[in-house]
């Protein structure tokens, strides 16, 4: 019998502030034309990890534990579309060196746990529609800034209703708190 296994990734996970603010955001690039990514699903994904044992999962907490980086600022103030997986998004017209540092020691952890790091560069984003065919209009939103002080591990779980991404675990960036809004 197989082992039972959750399908994971590390994220940015928004307070509730920063959610609203990304879902409105979300709501003046998209409007009602597509649909739209629930406001509760809204984050960064910083590593993907996929369907993960128990002792892969111990793995990745373990290598997430040891990571020792400072917190840091974004501004989410751009949109944009990715033709292949047909995806609207949010993002950052500069990328701080700080999240590409935890980006890539979570990378590096995803490796260090014998999973396949993505191939593809990592690029920043807040996904807020799936199967757009073609780049929404651009339309000015308010800039989103968020002071980032913690990542997660989080579970994608798919149901009838639905995908929920439900956090397991956060770690707080030094000199940082974490918060769960």
């Amino acid at each position: 019998m197989a082992e039972p296994t959750r399908r994971l990734f590390f994220a940015l996970w928004p307070d509730a502030p920063t959610r609203s603010a990304l879902d409105s955001a979300a709501l003046a690039i998209a409007g009602k034309r597509v649909r739209r990514i629930p406001a509760a699903n809204l984050h960064v994904t910083l590593a993907f990890a996929g369907s993960v044992d128990a002792v892969v999962q111990s793995c990745l907490e373990t290598g997430a534990q040891a990571i020792q980086l400072p917190g840091f600022e974004l501004c989410i103030d751009v949109s944009g579309h990715f033709a292949r997986p047909r995806i609207q998004w949010l993002g950052l017209s500069h990328t701080p060196a700080a999240l590409w540092e935890l980006a890539g020691a979570l990378r590096k952890a995803l490796a260090g746990c014998g999973l396949e790091p993505e191939a593809r560069a990592f690029h920043a984003h807040v996904s807020i529609a799936r199967k757009v065919s073609r780049p929404l209009p651009a339309r000015p939103f308010e800039p989103v800034c968020w002071s980032i002080g913690a990542f997660s591990l989080v579970e994608s779980v798919s149901s009838a209703a639905g995908v929920q991404y439900l956090p397991i675990r956060t770690w707080k960036l030094e000199g940082q708190a974490a918060s769960m809004g």
